[in-house]
């Protein structure tokens, strides 16, 4: 048995979800005292939050040239924080409001951006030109994001004492650069022990990505959205969450393949999952446009979709064959 690995990976997806912690809360901090708006922390600090660590390890990934083992990691965690982490917080708060244009309109953007890898996929390739087309549509998201102040009207309150003077910028500031290098150093960690974990399973990198990366890194997402949850920001949950599948499908991918292209030559890996992930995008975006709350029947669909997901990657897939 891989108990090296294991533990290796375990400590690592812990320490992610430590240090994304303090990069969120040094984020948030400054963020409540520049005077920054609700809807620019979620998407902006939160979301930072939940893929960083994605960043980091696609980055990583495309250096060490196993590209494919960070789109299963993007695969996977925008599975779960589509349905899972969704449905979590939505039983926790008894429905997620969503009647705001603005989170109605990032999860539309969410469910397109989760299609539009596969897409541009269809000829078994991510050219580097390819990754320029998925941060320019990023963008394009950013400036519809910031067309209206009035997306922007209401404070962000931390909930905490004011900071102080320069010293305490700095501090704030110190605290997130610290956090980001345990990122990275946690993120060095969890590629190595999926790289082994292939090796023992004779498993694809991309289907380790897929089950066991992306979930380890959707550890934080989920975390901090059931924070909010317990704080009553219930309208944030979203905005965070689709912001994180927003820029990993996008921003974070692109990144990605500027760095290594993209070959896929076998797509087995991807067939379940590239179903279940389309399919999440479209379920959500069709609660928040058919209804203002998030019900319990809805959440529990979502409970449903996932767990399916797991079933048939776990059952029919190439992992424990």
């Amino acid at each position: 048995m891989p108990f090296l690995e294991i533990a290796i990976f375990l400590l690592s997806c812990f320490a992610i979800i430590i240090s994304s912690k303090w990069v969120i809360g040094s984020l948030s901090k400054l963020a409540r005292s520049l005077g920054w708006k609700e809807y620019v922390v979620a998407f902006f600090t939160i979301s930072l939050g939940a893929v960083l660590p994605e960043l980091t390890i696609g980055v990583r990934a495309a250096i060490e040239g196993i590209p494919e083992l960070s789109l299963g990691n993007i695969i996977g965690q925008n599975i779960i924080l589509l349905t899972f982490a969704v449905a979590v917080c939505s039983l926790v708060v008894k429905g997620i409001v969503v009647q705001s244009r603005t989170v109605r309109g990032g999860t539309a953007f969410a469910a397109f951006s989760v299609t539009l890898p596969f897409i541009l996929l269809h000829d078994g390739n991510l050219s580097r030109l390819n990754g320029l087309m998925l941060i320019a549509v990023f963008l394009l998201y950013i400036l519809w994001l910031f067309r209206k102040e009035d997306r922007f009207v209401k404070n962000y309150a931390y909930g905490g004492e004011e900071i102080e003077g320069t010293t305490g910028y700095l501090k704030y500031f110190l605290m997130f650069l610290g956090s980001f290098i345990l990122v990275v150093l946690s993120a060095e960690g969890i590629i190595f022990a999926a790289k082994e974990f292939a090796v023992i399973l004779n498993a694809p990198e991309a289907l380790i990505g897929i089950l066991l990366v992306g979930a380890g890194v959707a550890l934080p997402e989920i975390y901090f959205s059931l924070k909010l949850a317990t704080k009553g920001r219930s309208w944030m949950i979203l905005g965070g969450l689709t912001g994180a599948v927003a820029m990993s499908s996008t921003l974070v991918l692109g990144i990605v393949v500027l760095i290594n292209p993209i070959t896929i030559i076998d797509f087995s890996p991807y067939v379940f999952s590239r179903f279940f992930l389309i399919l999440s995008g479209i379920i959500l975006w069709f609660f928040v446009r058919t209804s203002n709350k998030l019900t319990k029947k809805e959440a529990v669909f979502l409970f449903i979709i996932y767990f399916s997901f797991l079933f048939t990657e776990l059952y029919f897939g190439e992992l424990f064959i």
